[in-house]
């Protein structure tokens, strides 16, 4: 019989939980309790003598008629005191341990199944329970014991494993229809050039468990290239659950389409997108307090009944699943009309239907981030047959220096301390001593200092968490009792959320913290703003995003833009073993005419009203050479406006201009995207910012885009954090400039010049306005469909364009 296994952890959280979602009230640093308590937990374990045994694997395996349902976990200890057996179980918290007055009902729980399945084995007819609660800062210990029956035990037992059992059923169930379909599914149209071998790529390495990069040109059709094989070698048995990650909304969206393709064809495979839960909220703002939001209150009372009823499109009362004929697709509009029917919070439902669907999309935050990756599926000690597909994988390097790294400033201590002077002497105190390390180290610094530790700076910011913890939690603090006396005016509310905002960049500081070693730098720095700023900086994330990775059975990382390949390898993985592949482009390399100038330069030492004048010119001969839409990258908004000033003087009125601005809203993206238009009178150029928001996942066709001008290589600005990138790679014999400034840069090139040739249809030409552009080391980062270029200079750049447009005339 097919065996269905649940932990026993996930077992009572599951079937137990009830009441509201509530920020204000509990273990407000849980997750970072998890994450720290292993080491207290050895330690309690090794000071409990040699009779304590530590890390019993407990399993009862229950019969269901058609399946096994399976119970499975680890009991933190086992000891025997005066002939009396009992079960240890040991949490790991921050709270003030004085104001627990028992055992957390969903602990005590666990334990009890463990003392159930301890007893039931041992043939006991009674047996203890002890909860240890220890403080994870002070390492202080506090325990509650009480004894059972085992017949107690047995039958809270089994009331709570049938409770489970129609879950196992849904389970059961949906795996025999959703395999079924796989085998049936077919890829949903004729291979393109490469395609073919790219999918198959993409199943060798789930099959033999690996890591495959994949350097993929625009046009490949990548994503039912990754999309499909994954599938298949679910159908396989290869895996069980599909993740795919990607940074920017649109290409969710192509993710969703790639799963529909197939599903026109009969699979069955149930999907869902998340979303973040400031764009999936109800409310005007996200937040959980039951006291302001509807959905939050008794929330976990209801949500059970609301997941069953998605999932199976049968209501709570039905006692088995009728799976099929129900929608499979969960979106943001989906998951909302559910959530506003059965008064569930929308976000906190999309977390609780990914444990039960085939299929996952969503940001790297939930697979990569320490705060916020999905607990439930990649937790220390969990384990599950994932596949990974991670699109627009160049992003993922930045972005893991951002989760892994943490920062905090003086100006914060001083003004939470001037905040809670009147409330809590205490927590005052407690800032102040904080402060003051921080003072010290800003009185080292001149501009920005490297650190080598900062030990007696975390010890005083452990006793400031506590402290603040503690105000946050108890009922009776002065925190809560001033929200409450303040409820009308504000006052009170908006104290305190400045109160919990500090507090958890506080706890993610120490959570970081702990993570430290030699992948990391410490630095103090005077920002440009004025304040000052203690940062944690994660450099090399090739060990955290691998600890990540490692949580799947195969993963596949692709992008147009993975250049140089091995770069990328290094920094998001970095173990040898890996594969690589280049993906050839179906494009014919005559839709493109690719031109670099050798007369021109964005570099600072150039950067005058002559080379600007220059630049314009260049932009103004593509923009003539035929009429349509263009547009035009620059490295700054500085010089994106000194240029547009000479344009605008070159320009004949027939020749319009737009502009992309900072901070310009989602209604403002969409209408500058919307003027262009296929049926256009004259030419319009586009003056955008190299790595904006234009510069990569827009998707212009046909006579919507012919062309693009990228001034410059696109090296971030210098800055005293790169410096630090820079001088990191240099002292470790490696490429600083290139791993700091070129990499980075050409990256934003590509992407930027990515943007012309969409489809077999398109048409255009790309302009690289900068000198360096010759130069060995950034030719060699260069794609391959590139090697056709030309050289140019502003006396002969019109007639080479009019050359390559008389061709489609």
């Amino acid at each position: 019989m097919e065996t269905i296994r649940i932990s026993v952890r996930n077992l009572v959280e599951f079937i137990l939980r009830s009441g509201d979602i509530d920020n204000r009230r509990g273990t407000l640093a849980e997750k970072e309790a998890m994450q720290m308590g292993s080491r207290l937990h050895r330690k309690i374990q090794g000071q409990m003598g040699a009779a304590y045994r530590a890390e019993v694997p407990l399993k009862r395996e229950i019969d269901c008629d058609t399946f096994l349902l399976s119970v499975e976990g680890r009991a933190d200890g086992i000891f025997t005191e005066k002939e009396s057996v009992w079960i240890d179980e040991i949490k790991g918290v921050f709270r003030d341990l004085s104001r627990l007055e028992e055992a957390v009902p969903v602990h005590l729980a666990q334990a009890k199944c463990y003392a159930y399945l301890y007893g039931e084995e041992q043939g006991l007819e009674r047996i203890g329970v002890q909860m240890t609660y220890a403080n994870l800062d002070t390492e202080e210990v506090r325990r509650f014991r009480r004894e059972f029956d085992l017949e107690e035990l047995r039958l809270w037992f089994e009331d709570l494993t049938g409770q489970y059992r129609k879950w196992a059923e849904f389970q059961i169930e949906w795996r025999k229809i959703r395999q079924a379909s796989i085998g049936a599914t077919v890829f949903p149209y004729p291979y393109r050039e490469g395609q073919k071998s790219l999918a198959a790529a993409v199943y060798r390495t789930v099959q033999r468990q690996k890591k495959l990069f994949i350097q993929a040109p625009t046009g490949v059709g990548k994503t039912i290239a990754a999309v499909f094989p994954a599938v298949k070698a679910v159908g396989e048995g290869l895996g069980e659950k599909i993740f795919y990650l990607t940074a920017k909304t649109i290409t969710r969206t192509v993710a969703q389409e790639a799963f529909s393709l197939l599903k026109e064809q009969g699979l069955r495979y149930k999907v869902i997108t998340l979303t973040a839960k400031e764009k999936i909220c109800m409310c005007p703002e996200p937040d959980c307090n039951p006291e302001k939001c509807p959905y939050a209150r008794g929330h976990y009372d209801r949500i059970n009944d609301a997941v069953f009823e998605l999932l199976t499109g049968w209501g709570s009362t039905q006692e088995h699943a009728e799976v099929s004929g129900v929608n499979d697709s969960y979106t943001r509009e989906a998951l909302i009309a559910h959530a506003e029917k059965w008064q569930v919070c929308p976000f906190e439902l999309s977390l609780d239907m990914s444990l039960w669907v085939d299929a996952v999309i969503c940001d790297y935050n939930y697979v990569f981030d320490p705060q916020a990756k999905l607990k439930r599926f990649f937790a220390d000690g969990v384990k599950g047959d994932y596949i990974f597909l991670i699109d627009e994988a160049h992003n993922l390097v930045e972005r893991g220096r951002e989760m892994y790294s943490a920062s905090l400033y003086k100006e914060d201590f001083l003004e939470i301390k001037r905040l809670l002077a009147p409330v809590s002497a205490q927590a005052a105190r407690a800032l102040e001593k904080c402060n003051r390390y921080l003072l010290e180290m800003k009185r080292e610094c001149e501009s920005y200092e490297l650190l080598k530790d900062i030990g007696l700076f975390a010890i005083s910011l452990m006793n400031a968490a506590s402290r603040l913890e503690a105000l946050l939690e108890e009922d009776k603090s002065p925190l809560n009792r001033l929200e409450q006396q303040d409820l009308n005016d504000g006052d009170g509310e908006a104290l305190r959320k400045k109160v919990l905002d500090f507090y958890f960049q506080v706890r993610n500081f120490l959570s970081i913290y702990e993570e430290l070693d030699d992948s990391y730098e410490i630095y103090t720095q005077h920002t440009p703003e004025g304040r000052f700023k203690l940062k944690l900086f994660c450099i090399d994330t090739a060990g955290k995003i691998g600890n990540c990775l490692a949580k799947a059975r195969g993963t596949v990382l692709f992008s147009a833009t993975l250049l140089p390949v091995r770069y990328y390898m290094k920094l998001l993985s970095g173990t040898e073993e890996d594969y690589a592949v280049y993906a050839q482009s179906p494009f014919d390399p005559a839709q493109k005419k690719i031109l670099i100038a050798c007369d021109v330069s964005s570099r600072y030492t150039r950067r005058n009203a002559r080379e600007y004048q220059k630049i314009a010119a260049y932009i103004l001969e593509m923009a003539k050479a035929r009429q349509g839409n263009y547009l035009a990258f620059f490295p700054s908004y500085k010089m994106l406006e000194e240029v547009r000033e000479s344009f605008e003087e070159l320009a004949p009125g027939n020749v319009r201009v737009l502009s992309q601005s900072s901070h310009m809203s989602e209604q403002e993206r969409e209408e500058f995207l919307a003027e262009f238009s296929e049926d256009q009178s004259g030419s319009l150029v586009g003056f955008c910012v190299l790595g904006g928001i234009f510069g990569e996942g827009i998707d212009l066709k046909k006579e919507r885009l012919i062309g693009a001008a990228v001034v410059g290589t696109g090296l971030p600005q210098l800055c005293e954090e790169r410096e630090i990138l820079k001088q990191y790679y240099d002292r470790r014999d490696m490429d600083g400039f290139a791993y700091a400034y070129q990499y980075p840069g050409m990256n934003k090139v590509l992407q930027s010049a990515g943007r012309v040739i969409r489809t077999s249809q398109d048409r255009g030409v790309i302009l690289l306005l900068d000198e360096r552009f010759f130069h060995s080391r950034y030719r060699e980062i260069f794609p391959r469909e590139w090697a056709d270029y030309e050289r140019c200079s502003l006396s002969d750049v019109q007639g080479k364009l009019k050359n390559f447009w008389n061709r489609f005339a």
